[in-house]
């Protein structure tokens, strides 16, 4: 990463060529000058080794994922370097500059050389000293070095979602590329369960004989505090781990042309049935066991019914309906709903934990004891959800008579030209300095520094998006 003395002031690019609407003051060429410039400052001043983390500081002399980081740390967890690659990869499907392609490809390049010999990625990749401390596949061998894949947060899955995307648009022709995607599909497949469910995390395959096909029980009972167990092996719906997984599976088939992976997809909507818990709660668990009942995982995530992940498991099922056409990913649906239709609390919200059997719903105190109070929660966390159940409802009814489709794996968008995308490339342009950043207030948490104006990566994603769409844009 090399740094840059910043200046704060915001410039404005005023056009001056023909074809500028009398009320707005933009035309294509000049947010092709904008985006041009804002890429080549991203890529050139802000990566490391082809690679990012989620915010820097305005001078670039500090960075930060979810983590502290280093200047050659990169970071693989949303929005760090797959969603940068995204963005570049979109930019190019939408006006086809090959520049977006070359950046797009390079920041595969990086996270190509973050791959561990696992299969998968970790939070973050390590290009400097650290790195030594890390089994990358591309390295020579460190069989005492850190190996684990992880699945949580959409790491692995965003990652080779990207490099799939690249792989496609360079017609397979990369073989690094080419080759990280093909030995990760491995990899994961082998670390599926028998059941069709992942782990949270893993360094190796799974031994079958240890983790027997069961359906969702009620355990006889269960402890009330917590037990201190390693959770990394349980079958996991937190934080969408087994929905985004699908979704890659699916995205795999569809590059690849390889019916293969759809069915690792499908054997993983299968563990989404059989998880089901029965009645008098018939949605989803955060996390099973191998005895397929629910287990404790953190110390404010305890062995219950859940109200967040059970909304989105929902709508897994809905997209396996809409890829596959087959009915048995409906059935589960109107039971769910009905039943957390009913543990609504009394503002509409849903309980992120509701207790096995007695459906009571669950929270913690600041000291993480285990509660039906919810006077006193912690604030890192949300205990208390958000109701899409109407939303799922109304889909469900629509999908349910629609023809099946296929995942969308290249962006075919079709823009219009409106007045309000106008207006927000406008702002867009505007805001940018004269390197091309785009600075906001902010500090940095993991940092002790004065600086009080910060980068974020996923401005800068959303800012590319919007130059785009109005370079693509037409009446």
């Amino acid at each position: 990463m090399r740094f840059q003395i910043p200046c704060l002031c915001l410039v404005m690019i005023v056009s001056s060529q023909a074809g500028v609407a009398a009320d707005d003051g933009l035309d294509r060429a000049t947010a092709k000058r904008a985006l041009h410039q804002a890429v080549h400052f991203f890529r050139q001043h802000v990566a490391t080794n082809a690679s990012y983390l989620w915010r820097y500081s305005g001078d670039l002399k500090h960075g930060e994922g979810e983590g502290a980081a280093l200047q050659t740390t990169a970071w693989v967890q949303p929005p760090g370097t797959p969603t940068v690659g995204e963005a570049y990869l979109s930019a190019h499907n939408l006006t086809g500059d090959r520049i977006y392609l070359n950046a797009a490809v390079e920041t595969a390049h990086g996270l190509a050389k973050g791959q561990l010999e696992s299969g998968g990625w970790d939070y973050r990749i390590e290009f400097g000293e650290r790195r030594s401390k890390y089994r990358y596949r591309l390295d020579q061998d460190r069989p005492a070095a850190r190996n684990v894949t992880t699945l949580d947060d959409n790491v692995t899955q965003s990652a080779l979602r990207l490099l799939m995307r690249v792989d496609m648009s360079l017609e397979f022709s990369d073989q690094q590329i080419h080759d990280a995607v093909m030995y990760a599909l491995n990899r994961l497949e082998r670390a599926q369960y028998p059941n069709g469910a992942w782990p949270q995390r893993f360094s190796e395959p799974p031994n079958a004989e240890e983790f027997p096909v069961r359906a969702a029980t009620y355990p006889e009972t269960w402890p009330r505090e917590h037990p201190n167990v390693d959770y990394r092996s349980f079958y996991t719906f937190n934080d969408n781990t087994i929905g985004d997984m699908i979704d890659m599976f699916f995205i795999a088939s569809a590059v690849y042309e390889n019916p293969h992976y759809q069915a690792i997809a499908e054997k993983a909507g299968g563990f989404i049935l059989l998880a089901q818990m029965p009645e008098p709660q018939p949605a989803w668990a955060q996390q099973y066991d191998a005895r397929m009942q629910p287990a404790w995982a953190r110390r404010f995530e305890p062995a219950a019914v859940t109200g967040g992940e059970s909304q989105g498991v929902m709508r897994t099922l809905l997209k396996l309906y809409q890829w596959t056409g087959n009915a048995k990913y409906l059935e589960p649906i109107p039971r769910a709903l009905a039943y957390l239709q009913r543990s609504r609390l009394p503002d509409g919200r849903l309980a992120r934990f509701y207790e096995l059997q007695s459906n009571e719903p669950l929270y913690f105190t600041t000291k993480y004891q285990l509660t039906y109070r919810d006077d006193d929660l912690p604030t890192h966390y949300g205990f208390k959800v958000s109701s899409s159940l109407d939303l799922i409802e109304a889909d469900y009814h629509r999908i349910k008579d629609a023809p099946t489709r296929k995942p969308e794996v290249r962006s075919t968008r079709t823009v219009k030209l409106t007045r309000s995308l106008t207006r927000q490339a406008r702002a867009v342009i505007d805001a940018m300095d004269d390197r091309g950043a785009w600075v906001e207030q902010g500090r940095l948490r993991t940092v002790d520094s004065n600086s009080e104006h910060i980068i974020q990566t996923s401005t800068f994603v959303r800012n590319v998006d919007i130059l785009a769409r109005f370079i693509a844009a037409r009446p």
